[in-house]
């Protein structure tokens, strides 16, 4: 399918560096190196700019193939997760696009695997300066991709929506139960029109403003919220709000609300299950706010709901526990 809005906006980016994602592998990148093809940055071209190999390229480009086969490069992601969808993006690659590419899977524990390739996208048909949503059914938790190009060219982005799957063990200790390393998800807000609810539980501190979850100035009643399903049900002791770079826009107020649902689709925003977990708290800019005592004891919980008071920006939530088996 091609088309210029992305159906997995649900899903989590699998490719990003900040995880731990590598491109381990490439049969040739001549023209353009392979890193460029998971770059977190929107593809860009540059009029007139060349290097040493001909038209600089923001992706990954082979040399023109003057013999059978085809290329391919492996991508290892940092995190094991399930690949619910796939973009395989061609923007401004006109006369040097692959005319098909298919994707394999697999697990392995190297960068270069031999273990046996699994085909999840068949090879299909790409079109010049273009997005291809791919959308992939299965369930199978994987480690690499294998983009294959036939036979050769240059892919401006390979995006890859999914959910981290990991293997987060009931060791007593504290961990962070929303971290995106740990499972963690967003999985619906009351707005995102100037920040991803995906950025909250990444790893690292916020970069910039855009590395947040940002809502539009309210001009009615109410206020906005996001919901997060944790890793693992957990018991929640410490929480942590962190407005960095939020200036002008952060919210006045915060509160969150947590509860044990059997499925994500059951964490609806108006369900009478939340119970509060941090009641109404003070919020300042650009600073990292720690709550412990504030917490309320509501046992295990497996979502949380993080409501702003009454719009703004917040850039990363931590909810440290422990896991918990009781949920």
């Amino acid at each position: 399918m091609i088309s210029g809005n992305n159906p997995f906006r649900e899903w989590i980016q699998l490719e990003q560096p900040r995880l731990g994602t590598r491109v381990t592998v490439a049969t040739d990148e001549f023209f353009a190196a392979k890193e460029r093809l998971i770059q977190p940055a929107e593809p860009v071209f540059v009029d007139g700019k060349y290097d040493d190999h001909g038209k600089w390229m923001d992706g990954w480009e082979s040399r023109r193939r003057r013999t059978p086969g085809f290329d391919f490069c492996i991508v290892r992601l940092g995190v094991p997760g399930i690949v619910r969808g796939v973009d395989i993006d061609t923007r401004y690659f006109t006369g040097n696009y692959p005319p098909q590419a298919s994707l394999d899977a697999c697990v392995s524990e190297d960068d270069e695997p031999d273990s046996d390739w699994t085909e999840i996208v068949p090879m299909t048909e790409l079109a010049a300066d273009a997005h291809h949503f791919l959308p992939i059914e299965s369930e199978q938790v994987w480690t690499h991709l294998r983009l294959n190009i036939y036979p050769d060219g240059g892919i401006a982005r390979l995006r890859i929506y999914g959910e981290v799957r990991p293997e987060l063990e009931d060791t007593g200790d504290v961990v962070d139960l929303v971290a995106l390393k740990n499972g963690g998800r967003a999985l619906s807000a009351s707005d995102e029109h100037y920040g991803s609810k995906h950025n909250l539980n990444v790893p690292g501190r916020g970069v910039n403003m855009g590395d947040g979850w940002e809502t539009a100035r309210r001009r009615g009643p109410g206020n906005d919220w996001v919901i997060l399903a944790l890793g693992r049900p957990g018991i929640v002791e410490r929480i942590e709000v962190d407005t960095a770079h939020f200036k002008g826009n952060y919210p006045d107020r915060v509160s969150i609300e947590a509860a044990t649902f059997a499925s994500h689709d059951a964490a609806a925003a108006d369900s009478e299950r939340w119970q509060t977990l941090l009641p109404e708290s003070k919020l300042h800019m650009d600073q990292q706010h720690y709550f412990e005592s504030e917490l309320n004891d509501i046992g295990p919980v497996s979502h949380v709901r993080l409501s702003i008071y009454p719009d703004g920006g917040v850039s990363r939530l931590r909810v440290y526990g422990r896991v918990s088996g009781d949920a």
